[in-house]
């Protein structure tokens, strides 16, 4: 059991012992479905714990020539890597670092296609399948107009798959389930067939949350092996972000005050909503708590508010066995994916200390964030 109030106030918190519980399942489907799956940085760049991310790993994929590199000097080996736009200046960069890339349209591979090549890198191009169960827009990289990725329509106006294509890339998941995937492969399978047999690899991209206990992975093994069966000379390739840093940790933050005005009673927080749990705000999402549960109707519960001025840097409502006090330590559960690295500096609010709570219990502080990080970052 993790002593929150020894940790400092606000910080990530990273329990090794629920890591494992989903490096174990990750090793599994690799093991039984013949899969390679590699690690989206996307979602957790916490280069602290690639060493062991390696071990459970085919790999790791990246997102940009930061990424890229990341993977590259911590991770041991070059990154597979997409962007929605590469540029003269990061392509070298991207280059260097990578293994695989992927373009987002015919347009892309045509200006730096070549110059991967002559690299030695394998080529890929994304896919738009027009199919996504993602029903939040913000989210759903298959929506009308979509700038991501090419549709079968697309590529046969332009001549079909370029020469130098190896590997086909869709990523049209978020948080799913392997009825989710077989549906996209069913469209994958119905508008780009004829190019399966034709190149060399398969990226289905990430959103695929094995590690979430209502997740089944037996239905994932055996859709992934009956794909291999009908396309036997593809290599098979996932990249979850989620999965790896599921439930794995928390955000440690303090009450530091309590405002009530017109019946709604506040725990204002040294935590922000806005500067570090965005995706609660966007998609949005309401996280746990610990020792809280959601109140019934017409029950009084408390909000969380923000740290940050935006008037909108709250959250609510939880319901607790007793009334919150200043100096009362407010623990969110599974904050580790997509926190982050999305934590900004708005209004100057300093990033929450990243800590490693070991396996034999001892802590570890992994970094402090101060004055210095907002100057570097604004100048």
């Amino acid at each position: 059991m993790i002593d929150f109030l020894k940790l400092p106030s606000p910080c990530y918190v990273l329990d090794e012992t629920l890591l494992d519980r989903n490096l174990a399942l990750i090793d599994r489907v690799r093991r039984e479905s013949g899969a390679e799956i590699i690690v989206a940085l996307k979602a957790c760049a916490m280069w602290s714990i690639f060493p062991e991310l390696a071990r459970h790993s085919d790999g790791a994929t990246a997102s940009s020539a930061a990424e890229a590199r990341l993977v590259y000097e911590e991770f041991g080996s070059p990154a597979h890597t997409y962007a929605p736009v590469y540029t003269d200046h990061n392509i070298d960069e991207i280059l260097r670092c990578s293994s695989h890339i992927t373009f987002n349209s015919v347009a892309q591979f045509e200006r730096f296609g070549q110059r991967a090549l002559i690299n030695g890198l394998s080529c890929g191009l994304r896919i738009n399948p027009e199919y996504s169960p993602v029903e939040t827009d913000l989210y759903n990289p298959c929506v009308a107009g979509s700038r991501l990725g090419v549709t079968a329509g697309q590529l046969a106006a332009q001549g079909g798959l370029p020469e130098g294509i190896e590997g086909l890339h869709f990523h049209v998941l978020c948080e799913s389930r392997p009825e989710h995937l077989r549906l996209a492969l069913e469209a994958v399978e119905l508008r780009f067939g004829e190019y399966l047999d034709r190149v060399k690899w398969l990226n289905m991209g990430g959103g695929h949350l094995m590690t979430h206990v209502d997740y089944d992975c037996d239905d994932l093994i055996d859709l992934l092996r009956a794909f291999k069966e009908r396309h036997p000379n593809l290599r098979l390739i996932l990249e979850p972000g989620s999965a790896f840093t599921w439930r794995t940790g928390y955000l440690v933050s303090t009450v530091e005050d309590i405002v009530e005005n017109g019946g709604v009673r506040t725990a204002m927080l040294d935590v922000s909503f806005a500067c570090h749990m965005p995706d609660c705000l966007e998609m949005p999402y309401k996280p746990a708590i610990v020792g809280a549960r959601d109140p019934e109707p017409g029950e009084k519960g408390w909000r969380m508010g923000g740290t940050s001025c935006l008037a909108g840097d709250f959250y609510g409502d939880w319901v607790f066995d007793h009334e919150l006090k200043v100096g009362e330590r407010i623990v969110f559960e599974d904050m580790i994916h997509y926190t982050m690295v999305k934590t900004t500096m708005f209004n100057g609010v300093h990033h929450p200390s990243i800590v490693i709570v070991h396996r034999d219990g001892r802590v570890q502080i992994v970094r402090e964030f101060g004055y210095e990080d907002f100057k570097t970052r604004m100048s």
